[in-house]
């Protein structure tokens, strides 16, 4: 298949998958504390079910005593391309789609689309325990429909630099959904791509499921094992458009159930 036609393809799962996320959202009924948090969201739908009765989910918390080091795990490579995308509230997060093809990344040799990213905060994933104040996720889909999620840690610190660009409008998102706007969508125009796919020394990888319902399974994680920085004030600023209830949205760390971390670490391959 040539590389145009690869494209293509891609594009319209890219699209496929943004239509479901949609639906996903546009039905939310879960919470993250009271009666519908996250230990009642498995009852809350016949489609949530994996929530509570998944052997595979996500987040964990990474113990590195137990992560497996495996010398066959190559560099993450990510290509992506500056490209227009759009702001969304989600109801329980925000959400940067992107509206044409961006890019990828390559897990175990396949490419996998990146169709948007969003933003937990304080962290869902936690290491050794450690859990910090913002988790960015990027969501890819491959050709044949699995998805893989690179997972960025922030600390507090200097301003990061892809956030930096949204400013103004995460702004506008925020004087939408206060003016009622309850699907409140903000073009952002052509986002530069270059922070997100800077070189990584060290992953985790694990399998586990979608943090959200439907807490669909089988999806490939690969969590950065250094974290970024990011200002206290763009944190404020991921969280302003949302609900207050929504606003601390981190799914607790879920049971391992046997699975096993892999790691990869550029330091020990040399």
């Amino acid at each position: 298949m040539a590389a145009r036609e690869v494209e293509v393809v891609l594009s319209l799962g890219v699209a496929l998958l943004l239509a479901a996320f949609a639906a996903a959202y546009d039905s939310v009924n879960f919470t993250y504390s009271g009666a519908n948090g996250p230990s009642t969201w498995g009852r809350l739908s016949p489609q949530y079910r994996l929530c509570s009765e998944g052997k595979r989910q996500s987040p964990i918390n990474i113990v590195n005593a137990d992560a497996e080091y495996n010398p066959k795990l190559i560099r993450l490579s990510r290509n992506y391309r500056p490209s227009n995308a759009t702001l969304v509230d989600n109801h329980c997060n925000i959400a940067l789609r992107y509206d044409e093809y961006v890019g990828y990344v390559v897990v175990e040799g396949k490419k996998y689309s990146l169709i948007q990213m969003h933003w937990h905060s304080p962290s869902e994933h936690t290491i050794d325990g450690e859990r910090f104040p913002v988790e960015l996720h990027l969501v890819h889909k491959s050709v044949d429909g699995n998805i893989t999620v690179v997972a960025v840690l922030y600390q507090f610190g200097r301003a990061d630099p892809f956030l930096i660009q949204l400013k103004y409008k995460m702004a506008e998102l925020k004087k939408e959904v206060l003016a009622g706007d309850k699907q409140a969508r903000v073009p952002v125009g052509v986002v530069k791509m270059r922070s997100l796919k800077q070189h990584t020394r060290k992953y985790y990888r694990y399998v586990g499921s979608l943090s959200t319902p439907p807490c669909t399974e089988n999806v490939v994680w690969n969590v950065l094992g250094k974290a970024r920085k990011m200002s206290r004030r763009q944190a404020a600023e991921l969280q302003a458009p949302l609900e207050e209830a929504y606003r601390r949205n981190a799914r607790p760390a879920q049971a391992l159930n046997g699975r096993v971390v892999q790691v990869y670490d550029e330091s020990r391959s040399q």
